[in-house]
């Protein structure tokens, strides 16, 4: 008589190697996207808490091919000194000016007109961004 060997029923002595591997895959995605998620988070907070100062163009006017204004409302804690960089742009996009305005008013908030110098005709303002102190 020949031995005859039967299959044994799917799941009962417990897990097969692919299970525990799809298993470990899980868990271990599960962790990273976590992870993932926490540190995209920490990014989050830590670039709107560390802005100390910030600014918004309100509004901007070309006055004549070598100069141009912006209208500027800056916000920033008393006591800070700030620095905002603005630049001109001509029609092509390339850079016609560049100027930094220092900002050291007793005031959590300033609104104030600033002037540009250019090299040639500007078709734009924009504001590339503040720093604390400067």
């Amino acid at each position: 008589m020949a031995a005859v060997r039967e299959a044994l029923p799917e799941g009962r002595y417990g897990r097969s190697q692919d299970e525990r591997a799809d298993r470990k895959l899980k868990i271990t995605g599960s962790v990273l996207g976590v992870a993932f998620l926490a540190m995209i988070g920490w990014f989050g907070y830590d670039y709107v808490a560390g802005q100390d100062v910030s600014a918004e163009l309100i509004k901007s006017k070309i006055v004549s091919a070598g100069r141009a204004e912006a209208h500027l409302e800056v916000r920033k804690d008393r006591d800070a000194t700030g620095q905002c960089t603005l630049r001109a742009l001509s029609e092509d996009g390339a850079e016609v000016g560049r100027a930094d305005f220092r900002f050291d008013e007793r005031a959590e908030r300033i609104d104030e007109v600033v002037s540009l110098r250019t090299t040639s005709r500007a078709t734009a303002v924009e504001l590339k961004g503040c720093t604390a102190g400067g």
